[in-house]
């Protein structure tokens, strides 16, 4: 876990590359723990795992050509990833994730706070999906994120630029 008085300049961004790609399957697989606790063998789950990762990764690259795709790194080292698709309308998070060991101590808020910040700058809203079982709905509600839809699997979440966090 990161500690509060984390470094902000110790933390940098770069788009992602094709060598990346290791890395982020396994920071994929970290947040997807539902399939850990399927019923199947390890074969069973890493190739399962591998599809989705692909599906996603390929979707993201295909859907959102305007989008940036940053590696989030401390001190040069990759500890997660943010994918944002700056619109005319809307700045839209597609992700955010951080490797295990820096979650739930501060740095995602420092970010998200940062991603807030340019929405406010530019009078835009900024708009996520979040999934509904995600453990960092709290955060984005704290931050002043509100429901605007539901599908069955997701929320679209909003928070508008003249809402203080």
């Amino acid at each position: 876990m990161v500690n509060h008085s984390l470094d902000r300049s110790a933390v940098s961004f770069r788009p992602i590359r094709p060598d990346d790609e290791a890395f982020l399957y396994r920071l994929y697989t970290t947040v997807r723990e539902d399939v850990e606790a399927a019923d199947w063998d390890e074969a069973q789950k890493t190739a399962f795992l591998e599809m989705q990762f692909r599906a996603q990764h390929t979707f993201y690259q295909e859907h959102f050509t305007q989008a940036r795709f940053d590696l989030i790194l401390l001190n040069d080292e990759p500890i997660g990833r943010l994918y944002l698709d700056r619109r005319t309308e809307e700045i839209r998070i597609i992700d955010i994730a951080l490797l295990p060991a820096y979650r739930n101590g501060g740095l995602g808020t420092i970010l998200l706070k940062e991603v807030l910040e340019a929405g406010t700058a530019a009078k835009l809203p900024i708009r996520i999906h979040v999934e509904l079982d995600n453990p960092a709905l709290h955060l984005y509600q704290r931050l002043g994120f509100v429901q605007l839809q539901e599908d069955g699997l997701y929320y679209l979440m909003e928070r508008r630029p003249e809402t203080s966090a």
